[in-house]
């Protein structure tokens, strides 16, 4: 069975990622939902079509940051030896 869709808010996906131990302020979280000059987010943020609101899906942000992780896992060279159960 599939998980409903939860959209957050700018304010719930900052305190999302601060659960996360990630800090943003308010500007900070602004600027990674902005679109830079080629249209694209540094994060998954969508306006919604209702509210006229920017949202992002709860999952799809935290796949972003677990998929950064593992990549920055990968890519140390202290992990290269460790055995994960």
């Amino acid at each position: 069975m599939n998980e409903p869709i939860q959209l957050l808010s700018l304010d719930e996906a900052r305190a999302l990622l601060a659960e996360m131990g990630v800090i943003l302020n308010e500007r900070q979280i602004q600027r990674a939902a902005e679109p830079n000059a080629a249209g694209e987010r540094k994060l998954p943020f969508f306006v919604d079509p209702i509210e006229g609101r920017l949202r992002i899906e709860r999952n799809a942000l935290l796949r972003v940051y677990s998929h950064l992780l593992k990549d920055a896992e990968n890519k140390a060279l202290y992990t290269k030896n460790i055995e994960y159960t």
